[in-house]
């Protein structure tokens, strides 16, 4: 293990120096600061000094994530999360970040600089620079719906998007409906592909034909339905699976616009169980994922990994919740 004299060694200057780097003294240049983090991360000195028990503050990354109002997706994710680090007495930094950030900051040696022991990260896509990272880093980091293969320091957590996906096309296939659509959300997000491929493996599952052209992809917030929707209603769907439930608002708020009844025309299902869902007109049939416990797993998992425990991939059961967006399949659409 790397120790503060071999890294003095290692880049020709004094001990102190290397201590006035780490501790973020103000009588040594940002560009020496950043040598000796660099440096520091380089040779592991990370993990000797950050997993002490000892030090108690770790922090929540957020990217591309509403999370300030009740009713935001990652609100109750993060609220979880920060109730049960609470009950053992960690401080939890909220951190919202970009792509440029990640460009301009090194994961490790950002939390280097500012005594992370540990990070929970919400919605990072798969091209961004910090996932690249974290495939080596030594630090722990927990990613909510995204995956980093072969390093014990990185755990994922999220809900079983094959379990909804599945329930959700039972309850369709019950409603007599074989042309169904998937209106999904970015190319760019794990949980994208995740819930697509579980869309496939069910249809088949359930020997429901599969018609690629009823497949599409949009905004994650759905801002692209009203591009997308004619076309699929064009084909015959008699309904519209969603990635999420932003996309399923807009779904229905585009059929109404046209002039489609929901459910008798159509038939919408979301996935999430985001408060609003409950107050659209109809109510959104949904797959509900509790985010309060989704964010409390997140913690314990962290815990885990700052404890040496190499988690892998935990996902919770998810509930599919009836509401009054699905009916039985319409005979015709106008």
């Amino acid at each position: 293990m790397a120790t503060i004299r071999d890294i003095a060694e290692k880049l020709g200057v004094s001990v102190s120096t290397v201590s006035k780097g780490l501790n973020g003294a103000a009588d040594i240049s940002e560009e020496l600061r950043q040598l000796v983090l660099d440096t520091a991360v380089e040779m592991n000195y990370t993990t000797k000094r950050m997993r002490k028990e000892s030090n108690k503050k770790i922090c929540i990354f957020v990217e591309h994530a509403q999370y300030e109002q009740p009713n935001s997706f990652a609100y109750d994710i993060i609220l979880g999360f920060k109730q049960a680090a609470s009950r053992e007495n960690w401080e939890v930094q909220i951190v919202p970040i970009t792509p440029e950030f990640q460009l301009a900051e090194k994961y490790d040696t950002y939390m280097l600089k500012n005594g992370y022991s540990g990070a929970f990260l919400i919605g990072l896509g798969l091209q961004d620079e910090w996932m690249q990272q974290l495939t080596v880093t030594n630090i722990p980091a927990v990613l909510f719906d995204n995956y980093i293969s072969k390093n014990p320091n990185v755990a994922y957590v999220g809900a079983d998007s094959f379990e909804g996906i599945d329930a959700a096309i039972e309850h369709l296939k019950g409603l007599h409906h074989t042309r169904i659509a998937f209106l999904n959300g970015s190319l760019y997000s794990m949980i994208a592909e995740h819930r697509e491929r579980a869309f496939y493996l069910s249809m088949k599952a359930h020997d429901l034909p599969i018609d690629d052209r009823l497949i599409v992809h949009t905004s994650f917030y759905g801002g692209d339905v009203a591009k997308d929707l004619p076309a699929l209603l064009e084909l015959g769907a008699t309904a519209v699976l969603c990635g999420n439930d932003p996309i399923a608002y807009e779904v229905i708020r585009e059929c109404h616009k046209a002039g489609y009844r929901i459910p008798e025309d159509i038939s919408v299902i979301g996935f999430d169980d985001l408060p609003d869902s409950s107050q659209t007109t109809p109510p959104l049939t949904t797959i509900r994922q509790s985010r309060l416990d989704l964010g409390k797993c997140s913690y314990y998992t962290l815990r885990c990994l700052l404890m040496h425990v190499a988690c892998s991939m935990t996902l919770l059961h998810p509930q599919f919740v009836v509401r009054e967006s699905t009916g039985e399949a319409a005979t015709s659409i106008k």
